[in-house]
């Protein structure tokens, strides 16, 4: 088994990142990369993202709240930006106490760095290889790197959400954006998408590893009680109805897990960072850590299931206010595990990910091209047709 990597980077993105972690690097305007080579594979790596200082944060939210797919609002165009203006201040105090910025531009850096690495030694006849980072709400935007690849001149472009698990919301949402951003655009090169991989090993054997170790931190008389909690973004429940496949397939993460693990824990899966008054999925966390506590539950372990880093809904909502509501409920020990981040098992994982898909003759899965049941938006149509038309 491959050792886990430790949690050594949480904070590092306060004043800037490593050399290591910024060999290349995206300007908000997607400047010239110095290459020593010329790129015949590109990854486009997809993520929400958060801002890099205090002061993209504003910016950060507009996106955020304007994007239809992901928070729909009468008067959109009027009303998220307002929004966006109203939480701004809140948002930059919970960015402060992590350090002053987000994380996930670092880490996914680092990743895509490690990841191109690997595939530059195992698939040499696809290399040179080179990540670039797609951002839905936070510089660099998926559309500024896809003007640096076109300009790289990149043979190959695997679009590779690092959202493991399919939502409409996330992985839809980016790629409803570049499929705009292509409308009366010519593409060029050959296109494949990695849009899901809920079940793929390196992420199962990745989070196997993580839990196992800590764990192991646990006294041993209270190690096997420990009740593993599984935590999701949670999602608007009119989003579920639609037939969002969100649900069943981070429910399809955690049993393949717990199967890994040889369900050596009670565990359980459970919501986070629900926003606004509307139903969302449930139990959220802060209600089932209230009620575990009342049933003398007092040890628990909270898996970030569907985080592939450290951002700021593992290194503050759940490192802060999460662990505030644990221990006023009562709950003697509080842990988490770190998300995959740098693990060797995890970027394996999705250097094989790419390989299998450079390989494939299928340019994505079967299932993106299936729209949910019930969702009659003309983007989620649109996207699926430009990605069908594709060469």
């Amino acid at each position: 088994m491959l050792a886990c990597s430790g949690f050594h980077l949480q904070k590092q993105c306060s004043a800037g990142v490593t050399k290591r972690a910024l060999a290349v690097r995206f300007s908000s305007t997607a400047k010239d990369t110095v290459r020593v080579k010329p790129v015949k594979t590109a990854v486009l790596m997809l993520n929400m993202g958060g801002p890099r200082n205090l002061g993209e944060t504003e910016m950060f939210l507009t996106r955020l709240f304007t994007d239809e797919d992901i928070i729909s609002l009468p008067f959109q165009s009027k009303l998220g930006p307002y929004i966006a203006r109203r939480r701004t201040p809140a948002m930059m105090e919970k960015y402060a106490k992590i350090g002053g910025s987000c994380t996930s531009f670092t880490w996914t850096t680092k990743q895509g760095q490690l990841m191109t690495e690997l595939l530059d030694k195992a698939s040499p006849e696809t290399g040179p290889h080179q990540h670039y980072i797609g951002f839905r709400y936070a510089d660099p935007l998926s559309e500024d790197s896809l003007l640096q690849i076109e300009k790289d001149g990149a043979e190959n472009i695997v679009v590779f959400s690092q959202y493991a698990q399919y939502s409409c919301c996330t992985s839809g949402s980016n790629l409803n954006a570049i499929a705009r951003f292509y409308a009366n655009r010519r593409t060029t090169g050959k296109w494949t998408f990695i849009d899901r991989w809920p079940v793929h090993s390196g992420l199962i054997e990745s989070f196997a590893c993580l839990i196992k170790a800590q764990l192991n931190t646990f006294p041993e008389e209270v190690r096997d009680n420990v009740i593993l909690l599984f935590s999701a973004h949670s999602l608007p429940m009119k989003v579920v109805k639609r037939g969002d496949p969100y649900p069943t397939e981070v429910a399809a993460t955690t049993v393949a897990i717990m199967e890994k693990l040889r369900y050596s824990n009670p565990y359980t899966l459970v919501w986070q960072s629900k926003v606004g008054p509307l139903p969302w999925l449930r139990p959220s966390v802060e209600e089932t850590l209230k009620a575990l506590a009342k049933k003398g539950q007092k040890h628990v372990l909270l898996v970030p299931v569907s985080f592939v880093n450290e951002h700021i809904e593992t290194l503050g909502d759940i490192d802060i206010e999460l662990k505030q509501v644990a221990e006023k409920a009562g709950i003697v020990d509080f842990r988490r595990t770190p998300a995959p981040n740098d693990d060797p098992a995890f970027i394996q994982g999705i250097a094989d990910l790419v390989i299998s898909r450079l390989k494939s003759p299928q340019k994505c899965s079967p299932q993106l091209l299936q729209r949910c049941p019930l969702c009659f938006k003309r983007s989620c149509h649109e996207m699926r047709q430009w990605i069908t038309s594709l060469a």
